[in-house]
């Protein structure tokens, strides 16, 4: 639930290796102290591990037309158009389909970070739901 602990672990490891023992050994101890008080939470390997199974088990479908490469004669031809760049949308969000049907894969806590990140995915729900954008539109 806290998605820089391991920027933190990752940065102790390479202050282990630089400065070794017995410099580090409070690099290490306030990294464990943080590692240990920060929320935790298995959202991201849940949401991974139901990805890989949909790909493992063939569930996947095409890739929505308007995702798919533009860049060549013949691509309209081809219905390979319609894609909107997320930067020129206010907040950076567009209401567009990119999965082809309704499946979160990641369902954050309510904890930690994964709280915020909850709430902000909620509010890009209702910006879609206000757009009426379904997966069948695609």
């Amino acid at each position: 639930a806290d998605p820089m602990a391991v920027i933190l672990a990752a940065a102790a490891v390479q202050i282990t290796n630089f400065v070794g023992l017995p410099e580090c050994r409070l690099t290490l101890a306030q990294a464990v102290t943080y590692l240990a008080c920060c929320p935790k939470s298995n959202a991201a390997t849940v949401a991974i591990d139901a990805a890989t199974a949909d790909v493992k088990e063939n569930r996947t479908i095409p890739v929505p037309r308007h995702l798919r490469d533009c860049h060549y004669p013949g691509a309209a031809a081809l219905g390979h158009i319609g894609y909107q760049y997320a930067h020129n949308f206010p907040e950076g969000y567009v209401p567009q389909v990119y999965l082809g049907v309704e499946k979160n894969y990641y369902i954050p806590t309510n904890r930690g970070r994964e709280a915020e990140f909850g709430r902000y995915l909620e509010k890009l729900a209702a910006v879609r739901r206000q757009a009426n954008t379904h997966p069948q539109d695609t």
